[in-house]
């Protein structure tokens, strides 16, 4: 069996590390493309049968393509065929099985920066996959450790086909003998920004449905017939036939394609405008037009089902006179260029605006935006002149557009056509539209305006950082200490506290900080190897003083009176110092009787054998040395399997036990596992001891084996998820990965550097014992109840330590700037994501968009780096400032610039 390694980095936080890749929204159900289209009740009828028919095939794996151009419902055929597998078991012959067939979705949007690109894609599906087939977790997990750049979107997409994909799948081949096959949906590709992209997604793809055993599956992919897709689909063709559906012969190729443009869909939109026209008639004294003036709307749609729904929506807007708006529906041209239908149809709807520049204008900025926003905030954004009654004009285009009520919520397009009509000013004909400035262009402007004036200027992240500095002598980051603070950590952690707990690990404990120890993750310290062995050279006076002011568990003092030997020595027993304590001795007398009794007395093989552990008096013995070291034995390890031992180990004394380094040892074995798994272990898992060894490097392992990922699906396991203890294990593994990118991040820039490259210069710099708390600090608060780091109150430290005092100083600043951050609106927030993204699509001639990047390049960039820090955490920043300084070379005519690593 495949053992993890015990850093939390690597074992708690893969999963995580998935979970966060993957693209959410690229989901086929997700909030982010709702409304979802969906295929109306009747219609598609014939297609969808065709489809659901390939998809049944049990003899072999299929790429399914189905194209056609915008507009003609592909979209809605993918989430309906979708929506059909999410509703059908893998198998019906064992009644508690809950797979679906669905395996993985993946729905390409280009307003979102993550579902525009292939770099997603497979950890996308594999986190589907493994959320519906838990069992390969494992291996995903594995895969991750053994390469952790698979994760990242830049890296080839062949090693994370292999890895993430085909790996995987293999370890289902026999569980998915004689099931219904699996299926994939993967919608819009035309929408991936790179042509490349696309068409090696369609080779791998391809190259992954011959890949050998593997089970049965089928990619259900549609697109818009793009030169790009199809020359990718004919390169297919040369090395596999492809069939057209329908064709008079059986589709024998592994790729099938159907196209929607040579599908007679009149029919099902003569249906769909009849049925929606009649659900009007029964809310509005309105006349149903003639037969034939529904088959001349049919017709106007081209065939396109955005066209019809559109139509309707324009009819019924709620706010003018149905019959009117059908006139103007029924007086469209019908010589229209095939294409040309829903452009001009939006032309029409532009023309019934107050002021269709205005409308055209928001509609395309609306389009154009990264992440969609609510009215106020695009108004906002856009400032008091172009922002000036977006609601207004927004509400006369609800019919190409979701405009919520709730003005919380954001405004959203109906379908991509849009955004292809807006892209362009010739795709309108409205004279008043063609000299508009482009939409990117007048984001980034608006972006940079909006902060220039709402983010003051300030160097006060780099004066907190250099004054820190100067407190302490930089070295070489000790990962080892980090690694062993990951592994004890209980606490929430807070700036200080983990500074000392840092310093406390690189040896320098001097008078003052005994204090760490007093902490719940000073006492976690202590009861690892290296906390015991540093206890056991310090005065035995003083180190059961500290264990008596903590106070311990029985266990732990006796853990630490046995381990004297080191590492891999029996214990030795060592006299009780009763007579140096007065109250505490009381405290201690009567185990300190029963040790010495049992430390001289005959072991348990002389009592007849393990019969006698199930007395009383054998279990109160149980209590001792010599019983505890019986446990260790073979005879121990089986009598713990039995329902004695199993009663045994739920009761105080089996709770200590269990804490004990020979009890974390019991657990990690094969019997340890079996008992976690029973109702017993399950019932201690839920104690405040079972919480205790989770949070340690056993219970962490545990927890990345097939048991331990099958207990955190059930409800208990769910639960404990959601604890504070748990949470502290999020914020650290996503501190952990910020150090990463810090160390991994190159900054390329003329010298000198500009202020908020200085910071991530210093931050480089830094020993992990600063580095780690002054992230902390300025984390994202996203993933805490905690609203700001705390600042202990009364604690002393070594007067000759002044780095307390600085990271005290440090986290007063960081409180300040995470209150600014939260105080930010959401149009703020909008332009310090998206700037460099808007930026990047402009034109570069544009002289006035170069002289505010260039103000804010050089005035505002380090004000900026710790408001985003506050708001997305330091990783965010780092991609974001890649692309800055790519286009602040070329928009400001830059010198060439040198790459230096610091």
């Amino acid at each position: 069996m495949y053992q993890f390694p015990d850093d939390v980095r690597v074992s708690r936080g893969i999963w995580e590390k998935v979970a966060q890749t993957a693209v959410k929204g690229a989901a086929y159900d997700s909030r982010e493309r709702q409304p979802h289209p969906k295929c109306w009740t009747d219609t598609r009828v014939v297609l969808l049968n065709r489809i659901y028919g390939l998809l049944d095939d049990r003899e072999k794996s299929r790429l399914i393509w189905l194209h056609g151009t915008a507009g003609v419902g592909k979209s809605a055929v993918a989430f309906t065929v979708a929506e059909r597998m999410r509703g059908l078991k893998v198998t019906e012959q064992i009644q508690t099985n809950i797979e679906k067939r669905l395996a993985g979705t993946f729905f390409f949007s280009r307003k979102h920066t993550k579902r525009c690109t292939t770099g997603y894609f497979f950890a996308t599906f594999i986190y589907q996959l493994a959320i519906n087939f838990p069992s390969i977790r494992g291996d995903v997990i594995k895969a991750i450790h053994e390469d952790p750049a698979l994760l990242d979107p830049d890296r080839s997409l062949q090693d994370q086909m292999e890895a993430l994909f085909l790996r995987p799948l293999r370890r289902l081949r026999l569980r998915l003998l004689d099931c219904a096959p699996l299926a994939f949906i993967v919608d819009a590709l035309d929408e991936c920004m790179s042509k490349t992209e696309a068409a090696d997604l369609i080779s791998a793809l391809s190259q992954a449905l011959h890949a050998p055993d593997l089970p049965v599956v089928h990619i259900l992919l549609t697109s818009r017939s793009e030169a790009h897709i199809r020359e990718a689909m004919q390169e297919e063709e040369a090395r596999l036939p492809i069939i057209e559906i329908p064709a008079n012969m059986p589709a024998e190729g592994v790729v099938t394609t159907i196209s929607l443009d040579a599908i007679d869909v009149d029919d099902d939109i003569f249906f769909f405008l009849l049925h929606s026209l009649k659900k009007l008639q029964n809310r509005h004294n309105f006349p149903l037009p003639t037969e034939g003036e529904l088959e001349r709307l049919a017709s106007r749609a081209g065939r396109r089902f955005i066209v019809a729904s559109t139509m309707m929506k324009f009819i019924d807007d709620g706010y003018n006179d149905p019959r009117d708006r059908l006139q103007l529906m029924l007086e469209l041209t019908s010589t229209l260029l095939p294409g040309t239908e829903v452009y001009k149809l939006y032309d029409c709807i532009l023309s019934t605006c107050a002021d269709p520049q205005r409308a055209y204008m928001h509609l395309s900025v609306v389009a154009a935006l990264a992440d969609p926003l609510p009215v106020s905030q695009i108004s906002e954004l856009l400032g008091p002149g172009q922002g000036r009654d977006v609601e207004i004009t927004l509400s006369q285009l609800r019919c190409v557009m979701e405009v919520p009520t709730d003005s919380s919520l954001p405004v959203n397009i109906h379908h991509s056509s849009l955004r292809d009509y807006v892209s362009n000013p010739s795709n309108c004909s409205l004279p008043q539209v063609q000299y508009l400035t482009h939409p990117h262009h007048l984001l980034a402007h608006s972006s940079l305006r909006l902060m220039m004036h709402d983010i003051p200027e300030s160097t006060a992240l780099l004066d907190a950082l250099l004054e820190l500095k100067k407190h302490t002598q930089a070295g070489e980051p000790h990962n080892q200490c980090l690694k062993d603070f990951l592994t004890f950590i209980v606490e929430p952690p807070d700036p200080l506290q983990v500074l000392m707990g840092l310093l406390w690990l690189r040896g320098d404990r001097r008078p003052g900080m005994t204090s760490w120890l007093e902490t719940l993750d000073g006492r976690a310290w202590s009861r690892t190897q290296g906390g015991r062995c540093w206890l056991a050279t310090q005065d035995k006076s003083w180190a059961l003083g500290y264990l008596l002011r903590v106070p311990p568990s029985p266990g732990q003092l006796k853990i630490l009176l046995q381990d004297q030997g080191g590492p891999g020595t029996k214990p030795v027993p060592v006299p009780l110092p009763l007579e140096r304590w007065s109250r505490q001795g009381e405290w201690l007398e009567t185990l300190g009787e029963r040790e010495c009794e049992t430390w001289s007395g005959p072991g348990v093989e002389t009592r007849s054998g393990p019969a006698w552990v199930q007395t009383p008096d054998g279990q109160e013995w149980l209590s001792t040395m010599h019983g505890r070291y019986w446990l260790e034995t073979q005879s121990g390890e089986k009598w713990l399997g039995t329902q004695s031992g199993e009663q045994w180990l739920v009761s105080q004394s089996g709770h200590e036990w269990l804490l004990t380094k020979s009890g974390r040892e019991w657990l990690q074995t094969q019997s340890g596992e079996q008992w976690l798994g029973t109702q017993s272990g399950e019932q201690w898992l839920e104690s405040q001891s079972g919480h205790e060894w989770l949070l340690t490097k056993s219970g962490r392992g545990w927890l990345e084996t097939q048991s331990g990922r099958d207990w955190l699906q059930m409800p208990n396991g769910q639960a404990w998820q959601s604890t504070l203890a748990a949470s502290v294990w999020v914020t650290l593994v996503e501190v952990s990965s910020t150090l990463e990118a810090i160390n991994e991040y190159t900054i390329v820039s003329n010298s000198p550097l500009p202020p908020a490259f200085q910071v991530i210069q210093q931050c480089k710099s830094l020993p992990d014992f600063l580095t780690f708390p002054v992230v902390l600090a300025l984390r994202p608060q996203h993933h805490s109840s905690d609203s700001k780091p705390a600042i202990p109150q009364g604690r002393r430290f070594p007067p000759d330590m002044r780095i307390f005092d600085a990271m005290q100083a440090f986290v007063s600043f960081a409180n300040e700037a995470q209150d600014r951050s939260r105080q930010t609106s959401e149009a703020l927030k909008y332009a310090c994501q998206h700037w460099a993204f808007h930026l990047s699509r402009t034109k570069k001639s544009c002289n006035n968009l170069h002289y505010i990047f260039k103000s804010f390049w050089d005035h505002l960039l380090l004000s900026w780096l710790e408001r985003q820090w506050c708001l997305n955490g330091l990783q965010s920043c780092l991609v974001i400032l890649s692309e800055g300084e790519k286009l602040a070379k070329d928009l400001l005519h830059a010198p060439d610039s040198s790459q230096t690593s610091v």
